[in-house]
This record gives C-alpha cells, sequence and structure tokens, in this order.
C-alpha cells in the first residue's frame, strides 16, 4: 500500500511539471503579486487576470542584463516613453501614451517600416540601405493563417490579433500591466489606451509596458519601461495668482492696495467634471469673510501689509444614483446646509457652514468630490502707479544738432522707485530700437525726469518702467519727433549760404561792370594802384561775407577768441 502511495505521488509530481515550467504574465512583466480579492476589486473592463500562461515560444523573455537585449534592434537601442495624465479623479477616465523612440537617423515611414532618414549621418556615415526593417515585404511572404492553433499572429496569451483595415502596418506588440492585470494591443511607434479608475485603490500604482516587434514568425522584446500613477479621491486644484506691477510672480509676494486675480485650474483631462456643478469657497486670511463663487476666476485687495493664510475649497456635485432607500439616513433639519452662492464675477460673503448638497428634487443623488489649496501670501508696498505729467523739447546740441532731446516728467504712487528703464520702439510698441536703465534718486515727491534722444524725426513709442525690490509699473507713449525747421541752426546757416552766395556774385558783377566803366575812360594807372584797387575789392567782399558768415571771422586778428557755431 506505501508503494501504491509513492506511485501515485509521482505521478501527481510528473504532471505538475508542465504547468509549473509555464510562464505566467506575472512572472514576465513584474515580480509583485496580487492577491485574488485585490484584482477582483480593482477589476479594469477589458483586461486579464496575470495568473494567464504567457507563450514563451512565440515570445521569448530576457532577463534584465541578458546580452540578447543589444542585438534586439539595428543600430542600436529603442527606448519607450511612458507618460498619462495622472493624477486621475476616481472615477474619471486616465490616458496612458507610450512612444517609441528609435537610434539615430531611424523613423517609422507610413506603411510602418522602419527606414533610415535621408541625408542623415549615423557615425559619420550615411548608410547604404533604405531600410532598417522591410516589414511590408515580410507581410506578402507570410500568409494569413497566422491566427489559428500553431499561428505567430496572436498575442502571448493566444488571443488571435484583431485585424481593422492597415492592420498589417502594426508591427509592435504591447503589452499594459497593473493590479495583477493585463492588457495587449497590437499597435505603431506610439499607441494610448485609458481605463476608468471607478473601481481602482486610491494612492499611487505602477503601470508596466513591455514592447516586443515582428521578427520573422516569432517576436522579441526590445524595450521595457514602468511609471507611476496617482488615483485619489480630492480634486486636483492649482491656483494662478497674478497682479499688475508684481516684479516676481512665483515668489508669493504681492502689493497692498492692488487686486490680485486668482485663476483656479482643475485638472481633469477626461472631462469627468464637465456636467457637475461647481463652487469655489476662499477665505483670503484677512478677516474679510468667506466668499463662495461659481465662476474659477476671483479678484481680491489686501488693504494692510504682513503674512496671510490662503484657503481654498473647491466642491464638485455629479450627479448619480442614490443608494438603497435602507442605507440612506434620514433627513434632519442641520443635515441640509443652506448657503449663499453669487452666480455673477463678484462673490459675496457666507457664513461658517460649509458648504454641502442634498438630494435635488428628482430623487437623483450627489457624488461630492473635494479639493484643497493653501498658500501663504507676503503683502508689501510697493509702486502703484506711474503717469507722464509733461513732454518737453530741449534744445538741439551743438555737438549732436542731428539728434533731438526731450524731457519726460514721470509721476509716480506709492513707494520711491529706484531704477528707470526706457525702451523706445515703433509706433506699434512692438519692435525695440532701444533701451536705457539707470539709477535715480527720488525724492519724496516721487517726480523723475528723465532726458531721452531721438535720432531722425517720425513717431515713436516710449515705454517707462519704474521699479524697486519687489514692483515694477509701467506706462506708455507716443512722441513725434519733427523735422529740422527753418529757426534751426542749420537751416538758418544754410539761409545764410544761400543769400551770402547770391550777393557775393552780384557784388561781383557789379564790380565787373563799373571796372569795365572806367577802363574805357581812364588810362590805367601802375601795378601799385592796381593792387590797392584788388585789396578795395577783397575788402568790399570780406566785409559782405562778414554781415552773413560772423563765424567764419578766425582770419581776423581782433577776433581771434571768438568761438564760431559750425
Amino acid at each position: 500500500m506505501e508503494c501504491l502511495y509513492w506511485v501515485l505521488g509521482f505521478l501527481l509530481l510528473a504532471a505538475r511539471l508542465p504547468l509549473d515550467a509555464a510562464k505566467r504574465f506575472h512572472d514576465v512583466l513584474g515580480n509583485e503579486r496580487y492577491p485574488g480579492y485585490m484584482r477582483e476589486h480593482n477589476q479594469l473592463h477589458g483586461w486579464s487576470s496575470d495568473e494567464n500562461n504567457w507563450d514563451e515560444k512565440l515570445y521569448p523573455v530576457w532577463k534584465r542584463g541578458d546580452a540578447r537585449w543589444k542585438s534586439s534592434w539595428k543600430g542600436g537601442r529603442v527606448q519607450a516613453v511612458l507618460t498619462s495624465n495622472s493624477p486621475a479623479l476616481v472615477g474619471s477616465d486616465i490616458t496612458f501614451a507610450v512612444n517609441l523612440v528609435f537610434p539615430r537617423c531611424q523613423k517609422e515611414d507610413a506603411n510602418g517600416n522602419i527606414v533610415y532618414e535621408k541625408n542623415c549621418r549615423n557615425d559619420s556615415s550615411l548608410s547604404p540601405d533604405l531600410y532598417v526593417y522591410n516589414w511590408t515585404a515580410a507581410w506578402s511572404e507570410d500568409s494569413d493563417q497566422g491566427t489559428g492553433p500553431g499561428g505567430h499572429h496572436v498575442f502571448p496569451d493566444g488571443k488571435p490579433f484583431p485585424r481593422p483595415h492597415g492592420w498589417r502596418k502594426w508591427n509592435f506588440v504591447y503589452v499594459f500591466h497593473t493590479l495583477g492585470q493585463y492588457f495587449q494591443k497590437l499597435g505603431r511607434c506610439s499607441v494610448r489606451i485609458s481605463i476608468n479608475t471607478a473601481n481602482l485603490t486610491l494612492g499611487p500604482q505602477v503601470m508596466e509596458v513591455t514592447v516586443y516587434r515582428r521578427y520573422g514568425r516569432a517576436y522579441v522584446p526590445i524595450a521595457q519601461v514602468r511609471d507611476v500613477y496617482v488615483v485619489t479621491d480630492q480634486i486636483p486644484v492649482f491656483v494662478t495668482m497674478s497682479q499688475k506691477n508684481d516684479r516676481n510672480v512665483s515668489d508669493e509676494t504681492f502689493l497692498r492696495d492692488l487686486p490680485i486675480i486668482f485663476d483656479v485650474l482643475i485638472h481633469d483631462p477626461s472631462h469627468f467634471l464637465n456636467e457637475s456643478s461647481i463652487y469655489y469657497k476662499w477665505n483670503f486670511g484677512d478677516n474679510t469673510g468667506l466668499f463662495v463663487s461659481n465662476n474659477h476666476t476671483l479678484n481680491h485687495t489686501y488693504v494692510l501689509n504682513g503674512t496671510f493664510d490662503l484657503n481654498l475649497t473647491v466642491q464638485a456635485s455629479v450627479p448619480g444614483p442614490c443608494p438603497p432607500p435602507s442605507t440612506l439616513p434620514k433627513p434632519t433639519p442641520s443635515s441640509v446646509a443652506t448657503f449663499k452662492t453669487s452666480y455673477s464675477n463678484t462673490p459675496v460673503p457666507a457664513g461658517d457652514s460649509p458648504v454641502e448638497l442634498s438630494k435635488i428634487p428628482d430623487e437623483n443623488c450627489q457624488i461630492n468630490r473635494y479639493g484643497y489649496f493653501e498658500a501663504t501670501l507676503k503683502i508689501v508696498e510697493g509702486i502703484l502707479e506711474i503717469n507722464i505729467i509733461q513732454v518737453a523739447d530741449v534744445p538741439r546740441p551743438v555737438l549732436q544738432p542731428d539728434s533731438s532731446l526731450v524731457d519726460f516728467t514721470v509721476a509716480c504712487k506709492g513707494t520711491i522707485p529706484r531704477e528707470v528703464c526706457t525702451i523706445v520702439s515703433d509706433p506699434t510698441c512692438q519692435l525695440a530700437q532701444d533701451m536705457v536703465c539707470d539709477s535715480v534718486d527720488v525724492d519724496e515727491a516721487c517726480l523723475v525726469t528723465v532726458r531721452r534722444a531721438f535720432k531722425g524725426s517720425g513717431m515713436y513709442c516710449v515705454n517707462f518702467t519704474l521699479g524697486d525690490d519687489t514692483s515694477l509699473a509701467l506706462t506708455s507713449t507716443l512722441v513725434s519727433i519733427a523735422g529740422k525747421d527753418a529757426a534751426s541752426p542749420f537751416r538758418m546757416v544754410s539761409a545764410a549760404l544761400i543769400s551770402g552766395g547770391c550777393l557775393a556774385i552780384f557784388v561781383i558783377v557789379t564790380a565787373i561792370l563799373v571796372y569795365r566803366k572806367h577802363k574805357e575812360y581812364k588810362p590805367i594807372k601802375n601795378s601799385a594802384e592796381k593792387v590797392v584797387r584788388g585789396k578795395g575789392l577783397r575788402v568790399i567782399l570780406s566785409h559782405t561775407k562778414a554781415a552773413f558768415f560772423p563765424g567764419n571771422q578766425e582770419k581776423d586778428s581782433l577776433l581771434k577768441d571768438h568761438s564760431g557755431l559750425l
């Protein structure tokens, strides 16, 4: 009898050996094991248990560090990049995307083949071949009978490939694995999947992906990747804060007596909350009370310096079925809270009671989800406002007659600025031409006079920025620079030159005529008299020229110390 027990035991052990030798999905895709109740609780629609067998003959399994990984792809290693739109609110959909990054100079063409890019040098040389993998040619030699028993058009668990239009261009097999379940997908160099999180356990989870490529009538692994995603029962909330004249929007330091714009951003990429009623409850920490609004933007002004704690609660009410009547609590006067709500951009103060929603009249219930945001704000004084109160022309400098100078008087309100920057640009204020920054010493009246030079006539946009350690205030104006008018020294000199030239010609012509007249009736004198007459003419021309050109008197010994204008 004892011998019979030994024989039966040996037969049972032999019968179990093939089962034990067969790999299962959890052996291939990850070492983490999930109990059966967890798989049932986190059941994903369309996914399968990782207790299923894995076809290792068709899909070989290589451990990390196996030398075969180096030859799994021509020209180098393929990298898989896994991303998701996590965190996901429980009940919403979360999407995962896998993108394959090929070695240098390789890409996927329209037919799903892997080709070398044109004019791309790999290892300092152009590839002589067009294809890295010509799967179109491989498909032409393949038969359509690969989905039956022993066929190769199947996934690792033996399920046949789907065959939609163009499926022969899909040459990669992706196996996703999470929470003790797997999902198989045939695709190209980029795939996306989405799962609903209604049944998932809250908290961080791990998604693993293994990618295989075609290899004749089998497949070889080319990449593995994993990433962490988060499922939460709190609405992911972000708040952006901005303020006019604030110098640094990221330091949570803002200015007193200027409104701060708060904009609430809800992370809801699957649009799960599109049909829900969303309310925002604000507490700014400055004893101004609580505010409830249905608008995601809000303005608030702090009137005191100091540090304030900002608290925001976001409530989203999603219509849904009510639980069975036996589980509904008996309504009490305190179970239904009322609240004040503003349906405009201006919120109204609300009481201290928490915002709650009860059953709606048509016997549908509300599934309430909440999100929270906290921040500590520092309120300081700053430059609140600046204005240009005067623009005045300055006489052209003698050394720079082509430049036009303009004085701008800028008045400021708030703290005293320490620097001023001026940007001169085209009339549209888009194309900057010149920028100058200077430190300034301003008195308590907060008036700044800035002198700027303009080259050439035309219309200019002038931007002034006054700043201190925490604030920047700016203002702009358009200024028109006129051309050189007739009253300018250059125009006067030009006119003098023209008039003087005409008069000189007139005097010369007159002198010549008089000379000819005297030459006809009088004998020629000696050369000395001739020189005197010539000198006399030069004296007349010299005095005439001096009347129109007072600056050209440097040859006059009595005017050697006079400086010229030209």
